[in-house]
C-alpha cells in the first residue's frame, strides 16, 4: 500500500488550497481515509476522515466549517478541501488508510495505519 498526499504550497491567510491523497495498490474506495497533519514541535493533529460505506465524515475541532473531506471513486483519489486558512493551519499533511471501513477515534490517525509522505502547507503572508 502506498499513499500519497500532494497539493501544498504557500497561501495568504484567507486563502484556500485542495489536496489530493492518492493511492497504490489499493482501492480508497473501500476502505475509511483520513488526514491528519503535524506542525513544527506539535504533536500530530487530526484533520479528517471518512468512511466508506455510510461516507460519514469527521472533523478536528479546529478545522470544522472550513476543512471538507471528500472522494472522487472514478479517480481512487480523496481530497481535503480547505478554505478560510490560518496560520496556525501551517503543518506537513499526512492522509491516512487501513483495511477498514470506518474511522477509528483512539488517536490524532483515525486508527489507520498506512500513510505516505506528507505535502507541506504554508499559510503565511
Amino acid at each position: 500500500v502506498q499513499l500519497q498526499a500532494s497539493g501544498g504550497g504557500l497561501v495568504q491567510p484567507g486563502g484556500s488550497l485542495r489536496l489530493s491523497c492518492d493511492a497504490s495498490g489499493f482501492i480508497l474506495d473501500y476502505y475509511a481515509v483520513g488526514w491528519f497533519r503535524r506542525a513544527p514541535g506539535k504533536e500530530r493533529e487530526g484533520v479528517a476522515c471518512i468512511n466508506s460505506k455510510d461516507g460519514m465524515t469527521y472533523y478536528g475541532d479546529s478545522v470544522k466549517g472550513r476543512f471538507t473531506i471528500f472522494r472522487d471513486n472514478a479517480k481512487n483519489t480523496v481530497y481535503l478541501q480547505m478554505n478560510s486558512l490560518k496560520p496556525e493551519d501551517t503543518a506537513v499533511y499526512y492522509c491516512a488508510s487501513d483495511h477498514t471501513a470506518a474511522c477509528g477515534f483512539s488517536g490524532p490517525t483515525y486508527g489507520l495505519d498506512y500513510w505516505g509522505k506528507g505535502t507541506q502547507v504554508t499559510v503565511s503572508s
